[in-house]
């Protein structure tokens, strides 16, 4: 049996991290850590996971988290980064669901989040970890950046395109919508039922911190530099997101069938669901599951195709991926503890 840690299990990516692996068959959670909730039991805090664990919160301790075969941070930024060099001079291998280690580039890292990267040697090595791009180098990786939830459903959408040379990568566009779990477990204004309730808004117009990450994940499957326009939205619902992308294809409209270029780009990938001809995806139809769903279309037959991908933010977003990444880390196959069904009505 594998011994997990959790670094970080208050949020709402360490519950679902705890969700998940209640199921899996073979991993189990040793340690689990919250400053604030030091001492408290974890079915104490979230009644869902009664009968499931007999474990309490503690006080992150390196000795007792590097006793762990796996350390999962599900942490805001600036925590992993002052940890992991510890974890992994100690034999643990990390997946790290913040920020941390997604940029290879340190000071592109320190221009968006406003300080200096505590262990900025390990930027180059960590594995940035969407398996549909980096399945083999996640194999054997001691440390791994688990991508965002935004970057995950665009960077699946476009991939098909850019690895096949056929769209323009210097004008592509992403507009994408996420329910308001994706701004973590945090008592904020802007959050409160009463402002996102009956609304629908942008944020982050002028520059978003997953930018850099999209653009960075797209540039390594185009071979090239990528330009994205990235767009997010707040939704009035709990989880998902729905990200609607535009690509120009690269001189006339390709004789291609772009719905067998889909099909067969993610055919050995598990996760990813690419629609049939005329069906769109939902954000309820993959509420609560590891999966992306995607569909493809040209309208009018013009010149701009456009790619619709729906990923529970919780789930393929953030927890369920990082799941996804362990199997594959361990050798195991990466469904394993991931059979869950989205959630209909």
């Amino acid at each position: 049996m594998v011994k997990v840690g959790i670094v970080g299990g208050t949020g709402y990516t360490g519950v679902e991290l705890l969700r998940l692996l209640a199921s899996h068959e073979q991993a189990s959670v040793a340690v689990i850590t919250s400053r604030a909730e030091t001492g408290r039991r974890v079915d104490d805090l979230f009644p869902n996971l009664r009968g499931l664990y007999d474990l309490s919160y503690t006080t992150p301790d390196r000795e007792q988290l590097a006793t762990c075969d796996i350390v999962f941070f599900a942490t805001p930024h600036n925590v992993a980064m002052h940890m992991v060099p510890d974890m992994l001079s100690a034999g643990c291998r990390v997946i790290d669901l913040s920020a941390d280690y997604r940029l290879r580039d340190a000071r592109l890292w320190s221009s968006w989040y406003g300080e200096s990267h505590a262990s900025d040697e390990l930027l180059t090595e960590a594995v940035y970890g969407l398996p549909e791009l980096n399945r083999e180098q996640i194999a054997d990786a001691r440390l791994v950046a688990c991508p965002g939830c935004y970057p995950t459903s665009i960077i699946l959408g476009f991939m098909p395109l850019l690895a096949s040379g056929l769209v323009d990568p210097q004008h592509l566009i992403a507009s994408s919508a996420s329910g308001v779990s994706g701004a973590g477990r945090i008592a904020k204004v802007d959050n409160l039922l009463s402002e996102v309730s009956d609304s629908f808004k942008p944020y982050g117009v002028s520059g978003h911190r997953h930018l850099p990450e999209i653009e960075q994940g797209l540039s390594d499957v185009a071979g090239t530099p990528v330009v994205v326009t990235f767009v997010p939205h707040l939704l009035p619902m709990v989880r998902g997101i729905h990200s609607t992308l535009f690509a120009r294809f690269g001189s006339s409209s390709p004789a291609q069938n772009l719905q067998a270029l889909y099909e067969h780009f993610f055919e050995e990938a598990p996760f990813v669901d690419v629609l049939p001809p005329g069906t769109l995806p939902q954000t309820r139809a993959v509420r609560g599951a590891n999966r992306c769903q995607l569909a493809i279309a040209v309208p009018q037959g013009r010149d701009t195709v456009v790619v619709m991908a729906a990923i529970d933010n919780l789930v393929k977003g953030a927890s369920g991926q990082a799941i996804q990444v362990m199997n594959i880390m361990l050798g195991l196959d990466e469904s394993v503890g991931l059979g869950q069904v989205g959630l209909l009505p």
